[in-house]
């Protein structure tokens, strides 16, 4: 039998029909090999991040269950987000995006790698991550920071509202 771990992806996504492109991100991953999703956030309407002259966001989390490395997972999902249109540009951040899928937490391993960093680096200071993450995993910790209720207890969340 194949290990498998608990991993946590964070869905986004504000160009067209973001929260129908959700529901057909989640039933893409849940079609893939070696991923099993366990349960899914609600939506949540969340504004801009970084850049904040664009669109609101449709932020979400899926909670899977993986028999991917995490490495493979990353590569599955930049695979996804491809498929739904998105075209990463080297040095771009923060921009409008068809659909953006982010590798939160898998299990509680800490990577850092050229490319891949697990904890997601910004995870304990993104509200519009750390709320939909608690519906799908209440108890969830971020490894080297505590708990992500402790983390999202301090953070703005009134601009937040579930679909």
């Amino acid at each position: 039998m194949t290990a498998t771990c608990q991993a946590c992806i964070g869905l986004g996504a504000n160009l067209g029909d973001a929260a129908d492109t959700l529901r057909q991100a989640v039933a893409a991953l849940a079609g893939r090999e070696g991923i099993v999703v366990r349960a899914v956030s609600p939506f949540y309407r969340t504004p801009a991040w970084g850049r904040e002259d664009q669109p609101d966001f449709i932020n979400a989390v899926a909670l899977v269950e993986t028999s991917l490395p995490p490495r493979a997972l990353l590569d599955l999902l930049l695979a996804v987000e491809a498929g739904f249109g998105r075209h990463r540009v080297e040095g771009e951040r923060w921009g409008p995006r068809t659909l953006d899928l982010d590798l939160l937490l898998y299990g509680d391993a800490v990577i850092d790698e050229p490319g891949l960093r697990v904890p997601h680096p910004h995870l304990h200071e993104r509200a519009f991550a750390l709320v939909p993450l608690l519906d799908v995993l209440p108890d969830a910790r971020i490894p080297a920071h505590g708990a992500a209720r402790d983390a999202v207890s301090v953070l703005e969340m009134s601009n937040i509202q579930p679909l």
